[in-house]
């Protein structure tokens, strides 16, 4: 009986690192680091400034 219970504890906890394994990786989405910089480039491009470039931004980095 109990090596049927430590059998079943441990299928239970390998069955549990297989479903961690299924989460999408933080790799899979962009960095705050990526969209600060991709932000950037467009309002450097759009030549934004002041108020302007602060409004642009905050609606950039809520929105990738």
């Amino acid at each position: 009986m109990k090596l049927i219970s430590t059998a079943f504890a441990a299928s239970l906890c390998l069955a549990h690192l297989g479903g961690l394994a299924a989460e999408p990786k933080s790799a899979d989405k962009p960095s705050q680091q990526g969209r600060m910089k991709t932000c950037n480039a467009d309002a450097k491009s759009k030549s934004l400034k002041g108020d302007d470039r602060k409004t642009f931004m905050s609606q950039c980095l809520k929105a990738k």
